[in-house]
């Protein structure tokens, strides 16, 4: 239904959480390499479980490949530097919602790129939410405005 794609993600136990995520979800779980970390790493393994061979995972080995197959997609970036809140937008079945690294976000050409780029609103001086929340937090809004 929906697409949840990481660019370059830094972090193997929160990709594993969301590979979960998806797995519950029905989501495919779009990585765009390169990662931090290997995808075989025992983290990742040991916080995805049996999730792993549940989850529909597709590897990308650029961002410039992801783009090509996504040319007919709707790509919705969840950044803090977005001016839209997510729960103001119309969600619709397979629309990509694509996060950024932990460490960095994405570059600006990620942006530009991007059909729409929205917010979760978060209190004055919070800066960030752990990705897996972000992504939970926006996929479940996306499947309530579609079920």
């Amino acid at each position: 239904m929906f697409n949840i794609a990481l660019y370059q993600p830094d972090i193997p136990q929160n990709t594993a959480a969301i590979i979960r995520l998806c797995a519950c979800f029905d989501a495919t779980l779009e990585i765009i390499e390169p990662c931090g970390f290997h995808l075989d790493d025992k983290r990742l393994k040991r916080v995805a479980m049996d999730y792993m061979d549940k989850s529909k995972i597709v590897i990308y080995k650029s961002y410039e490949y992801f783009l090509k197959k996504k040319k007919n997609s709707r790509i919705i970036l969840m950044t803090t530097k977005a001016k839209k809140k997510y729960n103001n937008f119309n969600f619709k079945q397979k629309d990509t919602l694509l996060f950024g690294r932990e460490s960095e976000g994405v570059p600006k050409i990620v942006h530009n790129d991007s059909y729409e780029s929205l917010k979760i609103p978060l209190k004055k001086n919070s800066r960030s939410l752990n990705i897996g929340m972000a992504v939970a937090i926006t996929l479940a809004e996306a499947l309530r405005q579609n079920s």
